[in-house]
């Protein structure tokens, strides 16, 4: 059995909103780190789908400063502002926060993991550089060969990867072109901890979200899915 809330996590710049997942016995804290759009019911889900597996997972709304709005799918023209407001030291703020929650539950860096997705899966990129995290995944991560919320493209910031990284992208993505994941590949290859990067040849950008039907892929989900749960289970589950 599992169990779900709504939370808040106190940080330096006030309160943010969060959805929690519990396991009866969690074997380690997971960060969810929303899309573009929000906590939406997706982010949510991925979070109890973790719990499911045994890990704790928390959620938080990484646009808590802009009211945490959950913007529609096709409603491009509301997220774009939202997520422009984004940048480097209110996401390190938010980081930080959600990293402590997770060690007052218990569960210090090498029992902690983090998964992003869209937007949360270049933050997830950025949280591995900060510390040595028991593991980390990305999940169609923009801004790899050019500089966004005012950090560094993925590619700089590869040399300072402290945290097993695992990277899922899709080729059909016109956002993140596949000569840039491979230019990521090459980048992560030389660090100092585990990196995996693996492309869906007919998966697209969002591939993994089941609520967005023109671009959903059951087949490239599934594996991205068991990939991740791997990559926690190898990495994650090693923390002392």
């Amino acid at each position: 059995m599992t169990r779900s809330a709504h939370i808040t996590i106190e940080t330096s710049d006030g309160p943010m909103p969060a959805f929690e997942a519990t396991p009866e016995e969690p074997k380690g804290g997971i960060v969810v780190v929303q899309e573009a759009f929000g906590v939406t019911a997706h982010i949510e889900g991925i979070a109890q789908r973790l719990a499911e597996a045994g890990w704790l997972a928390v959620a938080p709304a990484f646009f808590h400063r802009q009211g945490s709005p959950v913007l529609a799918y096709d409603d491009f023209a509301s997220v774009m502002p939202v997520m422009k407001e984004l940048n480097a030291d209110g996401i390190t703020v938010d980081l930080t926060a959600a990293f402590a929650h997770l060690e007052a539950a218990g569960f210090p860096a090498a029992r902690t993991g983090i998964v992003g997705f869209c937007m949360g899966g270049s933050v997830t990129f950025y949280a591995a550089t900060l510390r040595a995290l028991g593991a980390a995944v990305t999940f169609y991560g923009g801004g790899v060969a050019e500089a966004r919320f005012g950090l560094p493209s993925l590619v700089d910031q590869a040399p300072k990867l402290e945290t097993p990284w695992l990277g899922l992208y899709g080729d059909l993505d016109q956002g993140i072109p596949s000569a840039d994941v491979e230019e990521l590949r090459q980048a992560v290859a030389g660090v100092k901890v585990p990196t995996e990067i693996v492309r869906y040849p007919d998966a697209d950008h969002g591939f993994n979200c089941n609520d967005r039907p023109a671009v959903f892929n059951p087949t490239a989900a599934a594996d991205a899915w068991n990939r991740t749960l791997d990559w926690f289970d190898r990495y994650l589950s090693k923390g002392s």
